[in-house]
């Protein structure tokens, strides 16, 4: 449930955002409509969810350096070349931008990237025993703390000589990923974002992947609200300017279901042992739509 910052603030005090206006003047119609939308039964963000544009800027500039290492490896990622060493290259080019790989050490995952290939579905663990190979799909999965910041995205790569159902299932993902931004408005509805991804999956003889999804992000490396891409139009939280989240869907070629590995808690695999795929950008709601922030 939001909370009313006018009980803390006098209409002609400066707001709350660090926008300069008065309260009156910038936020207060937000927060009647929020509170509309409440009264209704909707579910709304907290406050402390909604970013100020001081936020936004530190977000911002996390963001271009994350992009900055996805720019950077995608060099790397060929034939013949360890897990091992991607993270490795991750974690120097990382620290020489300024940052810190959110990654790393959180919750126990001890790597500074997570690298998924083929039938991984995410949270592969870099190791000097895997091996990118000719005809692999990989999943390169980066975050980055600047300044206290936080920003996230992956992207896909297709290694040497790569079959055409493999190709199809990574391009589908990344249309998956876009088309689900496209619902991203003020005064939408999370709901809207699953519901355009889903449809497409399907559309196109694929599933998406139920048990994980989407994330808050920007003050810690996973806020609320938790993003499905299984959900229906119309349901889900309240999209509010200010509102900063993960669309990072995950397509099966085969059926939805996954699971664990129970060696290392972490890499989570298909259960029919068939590709996915995965494309990942932290998106802003603005007054107006969205603005991508890891682009």
């Amino acid at each position: 449930m939001i909370i009313n910052m006018s009980d803390k603030l006098g209409r002609n005090d400066a707001c709350w955002c660090g926008s300069g206006r008065k309260y009156k003047k910038c936020h207060t119609f937000l927060e009647e409509q929020i509170a509309i939308y409440r009264l209704k039964g909707y579910e709304v963000p907290h406050i402390k969810l909604l970013k100020t544009k001081q936020q936004m800027e530190g977000i911002r500039e996390s963001s271009k350096r994350n992009i900055a290492l996805l720019d950077f490896i995608g060099e790397y990622a060929v034939d013949g070349i360890t897990t091992e060493e991607l993270d490795r290259l991750i974690y120097e080019k990382t620290k020489e931008l300024g940052g810190i790989p959110a990654t790393l050490h959180f919750n126990g995952y001890p790597k500074s990237v997570c690298i998924s290939i083929n039938d991984i579905v995410c949270h592969g663990i870099p190791s000097d025993h895997v091996i990118l190979r000719n005809g692999d799909i990989v999943n390169i999965d980066v975050s980055t703390i600047y300044n206290g910041f936080f920003s996230d995205s992956s992207r896909m790569f297709c290694i040497g000589d790569v079959s055409e159902e493999k190709k199809r299932l990574v391009e589908v993902a990344k249309e998956c990923m876009d088309l689900g931004i496209e619902q991203v408005k003020p005064w939408g509805f999370l709901g809207d974002v699953g519901q355009a991804v889903n449809d497409h999956a399907k559309k196109n003889g694929y599933s998406v992947v139920r048990e994980i999804g989407g994330h808050g992000i920007g003050l810690e490396f996973h806020e609320d609200p938790w993003v499905s891409y299984v959900s229906k139009k119309g349901t889900g939280m309240l999209l509010v300017p200010g509102l900063v989240f993960t669309v990072e869907p995950m397509i099966n070629m085969g059926k939805a279901e996954v699971f664990v590995d129970e060696g290392d808690d972490w890499t989570i695999y298909t259960a029919d042992g068939k590709p996915s795929a995965q494309w990942e950008k932290t998106v802003l709601v603005t007054e107006t739509g969205y603005e991508i922030l890891t682009y």
